[in-house]
């Protein structure tokens, strides 16, 4: 796709999601009834602010361009999830796991965490995270809420069964793992293809679990260029660092595979896609100007001096930090996971034609589960 061609599509795919969010917000009813986020910094809103961790962003300059200022989002605005959630027709953003209160959990958590990774050792360098393993137990404890609000477990599952299921985590294995040798020792003990085959299983083990917990629709997010970020850029005197490129290639190959083998032998109502977006197509589209280096000053590992004053033409950045996308980056990638045909950016389906096609809620679904008596709504 030329960058013309990019600039198109995304001014059409921009006006047509917009139409379709304001015909939502009308309506009043989001397309799915709850939407439940695992993952790392990418799509982290606050998790990490008490927690004794290096990876924070509770502070300015993130958050310049978001309503509520810094929440403990590592951008200057929203992230690639907060802007699918206003597609999706979500009035208010998925609260983070560490501030949801009361029956707020009916529209879905948000466990992410920065530095996080799918092993667990991944990211202990920095401090306190959660892991993905430790997010899946917090949903643990989540359902149990829903069960009581709902009551009983059977009629959660089947709620939880309509709900949307975003797992975006793997970065951090590679970047705050393998690629770190001087931490972890995973790089001497695995090739690349033998590490993406230990991340991709021990993935698959933790999608089953929240099967088990009643989960069937999920959205499966790729490892991005994690060789092209600015902090890896500036190691390797302004070039990307193609050996992490290639690494998230193969584990980019064996998450499409498991999405076939989910949708092929896994519970017959469940359904999987994979998404990741297309970092060189995207970063020159729009007007973009510059895709090496970070908006705000930064500390060494990458992340943006608190109360520094950030650049001025942040629309024109990929990159706020040297490790994580501007709002206007996350805007290109949301549309392109929600609406893209491009089957090396959504497969086998992008979002939108994933929840029409497989979300089918009969009108008096969302009636059944507001109806309950009162004291299933009080706030905890």
């Amino acid at each position: 796709m030329s960058s013309c061609e990019t600039k198109a599509w995304f001014v059409l795919s921009l006006v047509l999601l917009v139409a379709n969010y304001n015909q939502n917000s009308v309506l009043g009813k989001p397309l799915v009834p709850g939407l439940f986020i695992f993952g790392d910094s990418l799509s982290d809103s606050g998790n990490n602010n008490n927690l004794a961790t290096n990876a924070k962003s509770n502070f300015k300059p993130y958050g310049i361009d978001f309503p509520a200022g810094p929440t403990g989002r590592f951008t200057n605005g929203r992230t690639i999830i907060d802007i699918i959630s206003q597609f999706l027709g979500f009035k208010d953003f998925i609260p983070p796991f560490a501030n949801t209160r009361g029956s707020n959990i009916l529209k879905g958590v948000n466990y992410a965490s920065g530095a996080a990774g799918i092993r667990i050792e991944t990211g202990e360098h920095v401090g306190e995270l959660v892991s993905l393993g430790l997010q899946l137990l917090n949903h643990r404890a989540i359902v149990s809420r829903i069960a009581f609000v709902l009551g009983g477990l059977k009629r959660a599952k089947h709620y939880l069964s309509k709900c949307l299921y975003y797992v975006e985590i793997g970065n951090n294995d590679y970047l705050n793992n393998y690629f770190i040798p001087e931490y972890y020792n995973t790089s001497t003990i695995y090739s690349p293809e033998q590490y993406a085959e230990a991340l991709i299983d021990e993935l698959a083990l933790y999608l089953k679990a929240l099967q088990g917990l009643g989960a069937r629709k999920f959205v499966l997010v790729g490892v991005g260029s994690i060789g092209c970020i600015p902090i890896l850029i500036s190691k390797t005197g302004g070039s990307c660092f193609e050996a992490a490129n290639d690494a998230a290639l193969i584990f980019n190959k064996k998450l499409k595979s498991l999405v076939d083998q989910f949708n092929s032998k896994s519970y017959t109502d469940s359904k999987f896609i994979f998404v990741n977006s297309k970092f060189d197509t995207l970063r020159y589209a729009v007007g973009f100007k510059d895709s090496t280096t970070a908006c705000c000053a930064t500390v060494p590992s990458g992340h943006c001096i608190p109360d520094q004053t950030p650049c001025s033409n942040r629309r024109e950045h990929v990159f706020f930090d040297q490790c994580h996308t501007t709002e206007a980056y996350n805007i290109l990638a949301a549309l392109a996971f929600y609406n893209s045909s491009d089957l090396d950016s959504t497969y086998p389906m992008n979002i939108k034609n994933f929840v029409e096609q497989h979300i089918k809620m009969a009108p008096e679904f969302m009636e059944e589960f507001t109806s309950l008596p009162g004291r299933f709504y009080a706030d905890e």
